[in-house]
């Protein structure tokens, strides 16, 4: 058996006690993940800067290198996240519909854990932690197989999270990195029938075609970037430049940052021209349509431009 394959197995063992965990076991767990997050901020910002220097003496783009980067605000937001799971509502166990029949007999629908969830990501450190959460709040165990690009970041913080796991008496292989940051070991995370219960790539979209094409395991599909803003003929202007301005420019490089804004042509003039100045002080480039550029000084889109993840202003 290859190395990914014990990881999903060693995972696939500590499913059941993940699963039987009470709400309050699998919040504290939560709760420790976060504060050991920010305890060992410092070993894990070392590893990340240290991935931060092997991409970009490889060259990569700016927009990736920030996609890497973490930061001890950023660091900091994604512990926070981890209170934010706790505060959800436990969804195992809940009764979604029921109905008795005519003998008497009551028949449940019940949520209930799936097992072992595997996820294939890309170079977002962030997404360790995220999917461990989630995973662990819902009472699955995870496997995590990121990119090489932040193989040391991923290293460190799911270590972080496994600590957390045994503080609280739960079984450390309930978050299972994979070291393995190979093709080969995509494909056999997709092949582990038996092991893997769910499989969800998140990423560009050549890795989320790959997965959905080669997966022997149910699969969630997930979209890429290239998210809009549409701004009503009933909306506030000036919540709605402060919005945009937002989606895009906080962020640039994530893919949930926005890269098409959408007018109604009753508002346009108005609001074109201001929202235009305002992405222009956060330094993004503007391409639009003809009505657009009759409207502000943006450059003609071409049309791949409306189907095109930027990830960068």
């Amino acid at each position: 058996m290859t190395g990914v394959l014990e990881t999903c197995q060693a995972a696939k063992a500590a499913a059941g006690a993940v699963g039987a965990a009470t709400t309050d076991t699998k919040n504290a767990a939560l709760a420790a993940m976060a504060n050991r997050l920010v305890a060992r901020s410092e070993e894990i910002l070392a590893a990340n800067a240290a991935d931060v220097e092997a991409a970009r003496s490889d060259g990569l783009a700016e927009s990736t290198v920030d996609r890497l980067t973490l930061t001890e605000a950023r660091l900091s937001g994604i512990a926070e996240g981890l209170g934010q799971v706790i505060d959800l509502i436990d969804p195992v166990g809940e009764v979604v519909r029921g109905w008795r029949q005519p003998n008497g007999l009551q028949i449940n629908q019940i949520r209930v854990p799936l097992g072992v969830i595997a996820m294939v990501y890309e170079g977002r450190p962030n997404v360790t932690v995220d999917a461990a959460g989630l995973a662990l709040k819902s009472g699955n165990a995870v496997v995590l197989r990121g990119s090489s690009t932040a193989i040391r970041s991923n290293t460190a913080l799911a270590e972080t999270l496994r600590q957390a796991l045994a503080e609280v008496g739960l079984p450390r292989d309930a978050v299972a990195p994979v070291a393995d940051t190979s093709r080969d070991a995509v494909k056999e995370l997709t092949g582990a029938r038996g092991l893997i219960d769910l499989l969800i790539p998140r990423g560009g979209a050549g890795l989320i075609e790959a997965v959905v094409a080669d997966s022997q395991v149910p699969v969630i599909e997930t979209g890429v970037g290239n998210c809009h803003v549409y701004v009503d003929a009933a909306a506030d202007l000036d919540m709605a430049t402060a919005i945009t301005v937002n989606a895009k420019a906080q962020r640039p490089s994530v893919c949930c940052a926005a890269e098409t804004l959408l007018v109604h042509r009753d508002v346009a003039e108005a609001f074109v021209p201001a929202v235009a100045a305002a992405l222009g002080e956060a330094g993004v480039e503007l391409r639009g349509d003809p009505a657009t550029c009759a409207l502000t000084a943006a450059t003609p889109a071409a049309g791949a431009d409306w189907n095109t993840e930027y990830g960068e202003p």
